[in-house]
């Protein structure tokens, strides 16, 4: 059985979560708007992985023996100055994310619960991956200073993506 304290913070990390599905599906659907449908394709591929973040959790704390809370999720931004900016957002908010999962970690430490850390362990390695991916997409973006052909290059490489569910989670 899990504790109450971890319940509630894995909660509040399934909230994060679908939020970051709606904030990648509002700056998807920017992208569609401004014709740039690879760019929309990257953020479609994340809102499949954010879904699959917070039903992860879900499942886990289901699994435990806790009780998933759903809240309301917040509105997120549906309008952006530039793509530059979106990708700075982007990089900002999963630096945040990991930083949740970093304070998540803190309480099952403190708690000595080993097997919800066992799990966050994977949530961990894969904010090593969200952020780096978001920072190499923002450092090229500034290279090319978000403009002209480059742009269309980058849609056509980002149109490229898929999401494949991890199999050893």
């Amino acid at each position: 059985m899990i504790s109450k304290r971890l319940q509630d913070a894995i909660n509040a990390q399934i909230n994060k979560e679908l939020f970051s599905e709606y904030l990648y599906l509002s700056m998807a659907a920017y992208f569609e708007s401004v014709n740039l449908p690879g760019f929309a394709n990257f953020m479609k591929m994340q809102v499949l992985e954010e879904r699959f973040h917070a039903m992860k959790f879900f499942e886990y704390l289901a699994e435990r023996g806790g009780r998933v809370y759903l809240e309301q999720i917040n509105k997120p931004e549906i309008e952006f100055s530039s793509i530059i900016e979106i990708f700075e957002k982007s990089y900002k908010h999963e630096q945040f994310i990991s930083k949740s999962i970093y304070e998540l970690m803190d309480i099952a430490i403190e708690e000595k619960d080993h097997a919800t850390k066992s799990f966050l362990n994977w949530y961990v390695d894969e904010q090593v991956e969200e952020e780096a991916t978001m920072d190499a997409i923002l450092n090229k973006l500034k290279m090319i200073d978000g403009k002209g052909q480059g742009i269309l290059m980058m849609d056509n490489e980002l149109a490229q993506r898929a999401f494949t569910p991890p199999t050893n989670n």
